[in-house]
């Protein structure tokens, strides 16, 4: 499939139709998805609470993360918010724990202040859109894309959105990086090189296992 003549242009378009879309659907609908997605990772993902775990303050009506990243904590899991340090560079993963001190970052996403830099095991990847082959379409600014080229070994990349941000394609380019995970609403997928491939609870445990054992995760 032959990428638009203006890829750039092209993936601005499908940002805004997606963010409108999601930012449409009602404050309790999302809620409800949100439990949902919750539940997948608890019962996928158990691997999680000896990891340092990257994950985000939730913006423009993306999966709020932050119930399950409590119950991670309390389970062993040390957890990290990003912070833009400098434009076009990777981002810096801060401790957060409740009650820790926050300043606006980009675009005014509280971050961390003053607390211990860490490096992710596993990072929660919050996507405008997903598609098909296991790509994510971000905000444009490429950090994600910088952070994880920057990382080795690299973490569990692990995208969590709502089935209403899936996309046939973002037409890939060398620079995108493929998430090992999809987990929505209605299912949990693993990125195989066919693409999205649904999978059971238990089924994305053995498999984030395995690749966690692969890279020689978590590092500590």
């Amino acid at each position: 499939m032959e990428p638009p003549p203006d890829l750039t242009k092209w993936r601005q378009a499908q940002r805004a139709i997606l963010l409108a879309r999601r930012l449409a659907a009602p404050g309790l609908q999302r809620a409800k998805w949100d439990r949902s997605i919750e539940a997948r990772l608890e019962a996928g993902f158990p691997l999680l609470r000896r990891m340092v775990v990257g994950f985000y303050w939730p913006f423009k009506g993306e999966f709020d993360a932050r119930s399950l990243i409590g119950k991670l904590r309390t389970q062993g899991a040390r957890v990290a918010l990003p912070a833009v340090t400098e434009k076009k560079h990777p981002l810096e993963y801060r401790e957060w724990w409740p009650g820790v001190p926050m300043k606006p970052g980009a675009m005014d996403i509280p971050t961390s202040e003053g607390t211990s830099v860490l490096v992710p095991d596993a990072v929660f990847m919050p996507p405008v859109g997903f598609s098909e082959e296991g790509a994510r379409l971000g905000y444009g600014a490429g950090y994600f894309d910088r952070t994880l080229a920057a990382l080795n070994p690299q973490p569990l990349k692990i995208g969590v959105a709502y089935e209403l941000q899936r996309m046939p394609t973002i037409y890939p380019q060398l620079h995108d990086v493929l998430m090992d995970f999809v987990v929505t609403e209605a299912d949990t997928y693993a990125v195989e090189e066919s693409g999205l491939k649904p999978v059971t609870s238990a089924a994305c445990s053995r498999r984030a296992e395995a690749l966690a054992a692969s890279r020689g995760l978590p590092r500590s």
